[in-house]
């Protein structure tokens, strides 16, 4: 009999082509994610709940990572991160005033990467909540020039905002550790591929997220499968852990659908070869069309400025974040909106 895995794709179904109307414009955005997670541990990659202290040394950098009752927090803990490390820079980018505080519905974390929307999703949220709140980090590695001495979360606190009748939440504050808002105001954060959000198993997360922080858009990096498995915070056999990224190799040949990276293995080393789809940060305009009515609400929303150079700003602030509107014409005119809204006339 064949083997069954390689039958069911790799990638979990993309559930939100086409985000409802009344969903904000984040999702056009590309998702950010911070460096040092990216490259160090920090996330376990069980689908069990992982009660295992551990600490990792590399070089004179060190860390370690301490559960809660609730377990470690997961790879997959991680979106909740990465959604609100993404909605942060999106506000950087546009001269607004951030905070560690993060207030966000529910709905829009699930919808933005990708997760089922039904009771229990609600519920699943909560407890990434918990275990994100939970394990304790203590480290010597910087972000935004800063080393952290002190045993931190990496949420520093989770607040309610509003429940439904039966108890699920709906909008929640969530504050960020100070390791992780310091990368954020340090701009120490890598685009990622939305199609991170739809690999099926934490250990392939991992190997994206090392390639993405190490290989970025070269044409090729290359590592040890001993120090894979160290970055990758594997606790199985050298064995194991071998046969493991074997399979994911097998699977990408089969489906072709790792992000960004086309993963091998030589002997003991584990290749990374570049697609070129790594966005390149450089500054170009978006070159989507407008059609004339948007010109005429542009002038609506904002009344006073040259729609012509509001035009310029929003393709180019478009290009600078990576964004494709779905909807140019919409988009353009929220963009011209939130302007107006925050500077007034002219």
């Amino acid at each position: 009999m064949g083997d069954k895995t390689t039958k069911r794709s790799p990638l979990l179904p993309d559930r939100f082509q086409q985000p409802d109307l009344f969903i904000c414009d984040i999702f056009d955005a590309a998702p950010k994610s911070d460096m040092a997670g990216m490259e160090h541990p920090v996330f376990s990659i069980s689908k069990r709940p992982d009660h295992q202290s551990r600490k990792y040394q590399n070089g004179d950098n060190f860390i370690e990572v301490t559960p809660s009752a609730k377990g470690m927090a997961t790879v997959f803990d991680r979106d909740i991160l990465i959604f609100c490390i993404s909605q942060l820079i999106a506000a950087l980018n546009e001269g607004r005033p951030v905070s560690k505080t993060v207030s966000f519905k529910i709905i829009d974390y699930l919808v933005a990467t990708g997760k089922p929307v039904g009771g229990s999703a609600y519920l699943r949220a909560e407890d990434a909540l918990e275990r994100l709140r939970g394990t304790s980090i203590k480290t010597n590695i910087v972000t935004g020039e800063e080393r952290q001495w002190t045993i931190f979360g990496l949420v520093e606190s989770a607040k309610t905002v509003r429940r439904d009748s039966d108890g699920a939440l709906l909008d929640v504050q969530v504050t960020l550790s100070d390791w992780v808002f310091n990368a954020i105001q340090a701009k120490e954060i890598l685009t990622i591929s939305k199609d991170y959000f739809r690999l099926r198993k934490p250990l392939e997360r991992r190997m994206y997220e090392i390639a993405r922080k190490h290989c970025g858009k070269a044409a090729e990096w290359r590592i040890g499968l001993e120090k894979l498995q160290l970055k990758c915070g594997s606790q199985s056999s050298p064995k194991e852990f071998k046969r493991l990224v074997t399979n994911i190799i097998a699977e990408n040949g089969e489906h072709d659908h790792f992000p960004d990276y086309v993963p091998a293995l030589e002997g003991t080393i584990v290749a990374f070869r570049g697609r070129g789809t790594v966005p390149v940060r450089i500054e170009e305009i978006y070159e989507g069309r407008l059609n004339p009515e948007a010109f005429s609400d542009a002038r609506t929303v904002a009344p006073g400025w040259d729609v012509r150079h509001l035009e310029h700003e929003w393709r180019r602030w478009c290009a600078s974040e990576e964004i494709e509107p779905k909807h140019p014409d919409r988009h353009f005119v929220k963009f011209c909106q939130s302007w107006f809204e925050k500077r007034g006339k002219p």
